[in-house]
């Protein structure tokens, strides 16, 4: 349990003001002031920065905040521990996921462990990458699964595999579907469905075809991707997808003909908890069905 002056710093530190502060916790923002001042004395430092409109968390303030949303993390599953031991209630996995892992890798991990613990209920969310991170740095999820294009500081990587941009994919009559390979040149003689910008997808496929000087003809955009696969399947044209994004009907139904760039192989998929803290057992058991369930679908 947090004490009364961490709990007035967190939410200082959410809301941006002490008066909103004091809204939400119906306290006055005096009150809050004063935990606040005490809590600077006994650390010997500020934890905000104070301007005419609000605060603004200092570094120490921003590690002190870090502890904070540890401590309420593990607190929350202490809790959750012991109510399961006393009262059998079930427990929650608050799961964030990007797109290109929802449609199979994260479901069928979580149905493996399913059959192994029935008390456990999943909250999925369906997020970007970057949104994924956040949570998880913040404390709003247990874990992410996510595509990342570089080294993450925020957040424990528990586990990262390489997740190229690997597929032209294309109905069984398209011209493309007898050819093994194809490149970037080619894919620009036919329309396109790619994911929609901000996707590490979409990134890496802009930047690859801005190296090689080239302009595709996207027909199809979307912030999902199962209007992407939908696309191919029409014979309309070509869809750019990784992997990982495909079920059993789509490698049965499609064809996924092999794309290769040095750009595109710069992706990783990642599993993502938060540094610092003390996991629960159930969490350590679902990120270990996440890399279970990669090994068998890569």
């Amino acid at each position: 349990m947090l004490t009364p002056a961490l709990l007035y710093f967190d939410a200082v530190a959410q809301e941006g003001t002490l008066t909103e502060a004091a809204t939400k916790l119906h306290v006055s923002a005096s009150a809050i002031s004063r935990q606040i001042n005490k809590l600077e004395t006994s650390l010997g430092m500020p934890l905000f920065h104070r301007h005419a409109r609000g605060v603004e968390l200092t570094e120490a303030g921003r590690l002190l905040l870090a502890y904070v949303r540890r401590a309420e993390a593990e607190g929350a599953a202490v809790r959750e521990e012991l109510l399961v031991s006393m009262q059998r209630k079930t427990r929650t996995l608050r799961v964030a996921c990007a797109e290109g892992f929802a449609r199979v890798w994260v479901p069928s991990a979580i149905a493996g462990l399913s059959r192994q613990h029935d008390d456990v209920e999943f909250h999925l969310d369906v997020v970007s990458s970057s949104e994924g991170t956040r949570r998880v740095a913040e404390g709003e999820a247990d874990v992410a699964v996510v595509f990342s294009l570089g080294p993450q500081s925020k957040v424990t990587v528990e586990h990262s595999t390489p997740t190229p941009v690997a597929f032209a994919l294309v109905s069984p009559d398209h011209p493309l579907a007898a050819q093994q390979t194809t490149t970037l040149k080619d894919l620009c003689r036919y329309k396109l469905a790619v994911t929609a910008p901000g996707s590490s997808q979409r990134e890496l496929f802009d930047l690859a075809m801005q190296i090689e000087g080239l302009t595709p003809s996207i027909t199809l955009q979307s912030d999902h991707i199962n209007p992407v696969i939908q696309f191919a399947r029409s014979g309309v044209g070509v869809s750019l997808v990784g992997g990982l994004s495909l079920d059993r009907r789509d490698r049965e139904e499609l064809v996924a003909v092999h794309l290769d760039h040095p750009v595109l192989r710069q992706r990783h998929g990642q599993i993502q908890t938060m540094t610092g803290r003390a996991q629960p057992a159930i969490l350590t058991a679902f990120v270990d069905a996440l890399i279970d369930a990669l090994e068998l679908l890569a």
